[in-house]
């Protein structure tokens, strides 16, 4: 049976960890590439061979949805009936799910392949910034950072975290998908969104020292369907610091052909369409202002987490195949061992959010959130949520075909991402500018 493996802090490192705020030494960063990743990986296969060594990720290629692995079959399928013989690689989460649901929920488990690449230049920044980027007021903010993840080699669960939120996702995309609220009968009303990204540095009339000083990256999300939300568009730009200049957001609202600033769309406010199944930080598995919350490092891990999901991005598939009641099919997940960092967020001392605190699990290899169990007020496990990664690899992302939130109280679920109708889904050639980014420019897509 594969044991999980527990990365035991070094005395130095609690010691950085206490000091929060350091960079990486020069010594320290020349390991990425070498024993590390260029992001900072264990590039070494683990000791059983069970998870491979990492070399270089899945090659470059036009045939997004082809899948390599085809021909492989699972090497064994975890359901509730054997979930104690593989419990020390899976999540509370995961045991809850097999517990809720036991004649439908199971997780297939196939070969590991690390196929997470990406381009040249993140790996450079990435080097770059494990000596150069600090977090800056109490940790809610990054100095001397540049392009993507800034703590390649992490000695916080902070910095874990914002190596997640600033990961490289192609610097400027268009994705059309679909979110759907799946109800515990098994019903529900696909909605379907059209969202335009760009991080400064992809903006075609090019970054604003100013006006993009604290920016992380702009994004407009448009409701295309169904038709009584059709018309009510988000617009956000994305600050880093979120506590000296909070997110800036504004809705335009198709009833009332009024843009408004949104204060509101953070934390733990409802998500856009998704009848109240998520909360706004919830989306990407976590976004926002990490002020809320105590981080806590607790190491690494090796999980059984979905991964190269070719399967699920099936352009054969449909939505109905796909989606069932109490959670997606489970015919179509793929799942591998891999190793993820774990970091505890627990409510800080006075804060309000309805997670009391949230486990995250981080794969090593593309620093995508894999799996969170939420926890409410009562401390009871609530929400499970999943990333079914696959890597873009015509555009060098690693990334997700679709997200999931299982709410385990009261059998609902919300998956997002899902393009499996929508043509390509994903397009990393789009290029916008500022002007794409406006309140004028809301309210011209709600007319």
């Amino acid at each position: 049976m594969l044991k999980t493996k527990r990365l035991l802090l070094s005395t130095a490192l609690i010691l950085a960890s206490s000091a929060a705020y350091s960079a990486t030494t020069a010594e320290e960063a020349a390991k990425l590439g070498d024993s590390l990743t260029p992001i900072g990986a264990e590039k070494a296969a683990n000791s059983s061979g069970s998870i491979p060594a990492w070399k270089g990720g899945l090659a470059t290629s036009t045939d997004r949805y082809t899948n390599p692995f085809a021909n492989e079959k699972p090497l064994f399928t975890i359901t509730a009936a054997n979930a104690d013989q593989y419990k020390d690689n899976l999540t509370p989460g995961q045991l809850a799910m097999l517990e809720r649901y036991k004649d439908s929920f199971s997780i297939p488990v196939y070969p590991t392949h690390r196929t997470a690449a990406l381009p040249d230049h993140i790996y450079t920044a990435a080097k770059a910034n494990a000596i150069s980027t600090t977090l800056t007021d109490g940790g809610n903010g990054l100095k001397d950072f540049t392009t993507a993840i800034p703590f390649p080699i992490p000695s916080n669960g902070l910095e874990v975290i914002w190596n997640h939120m600033t990961r490289y996702r192609g610097g400027a995309l268009e994705r059309t998908f679909v979110q759907v609220p799946v109800q515990a009968n098994g019903s529900y009303t696909a909605v379907k969104i059209n969202e335009k990204m760009s991080w400064p540095s992809a903006l075609e009339d090019g970054a604003d020292p100013q006006k993009d000083q604290n920016i992380l990256f702009y994004f407009v999300q448009e409701v295309k369907a169904p038709s009584r939300l059709t018309g009510n568009v988000l617009l956000v730009h994305e600050t880093m610091n979120q506590i000296t200049q909070p997110r800036q957001a504004w809705t335009y609202n198709a009833g009332q052909r009024r843009v408004r600033r949104a204060p509101q769309i953070a934390y733990d406010a409802p998500g856009t369409a998704s009848d109240g199944q998520r909360t706004t930080d919830n989306l990407d598995l976590f976004n926002g202002a990490p002020d809320r919350y105590d981080w806590n490092l607790v190491g690494k891990q090796e999980v059984y987490i979905p991964y190269n999901s070719f399967k699920l991005a099936d352009r054969g598939l449909k939505y109905e195949d796909i989606l069932q009641s109490g959670h997606m099919n489970p015919e179509h997940t793929r799942y591998e061992l891999h190793r993820v960092w774990k970091v505890e967020a627990t409510l800080k001392e006075g804060e309000r959010h309805i997670y009391a605190k949230r486990t995250f699990y981080i794969d090593e290899d593309s620093w995508q959130i894999a799996i969170v169990d939420h926890y409410d007020g009562r401390g009871e496990l609530w929400r499970v949520a999943e990333a079914h990664q696959f890597q873009y690899r015509d555009a060098n992302v690693p990334w997700l075909v679709a997200e999931t939130l299982y709410d385990l109280q009261s059998g609902r679920y919300l998956v997002g991402s899902l393009t499996n109708e929508e043509g390509e889904g994903f397009d990393f050639t789009k290029r916008f500018s500022h002007k794409n980014f406006t309140p004028q420019a809301i309210r011209r897509l709600g007319k």
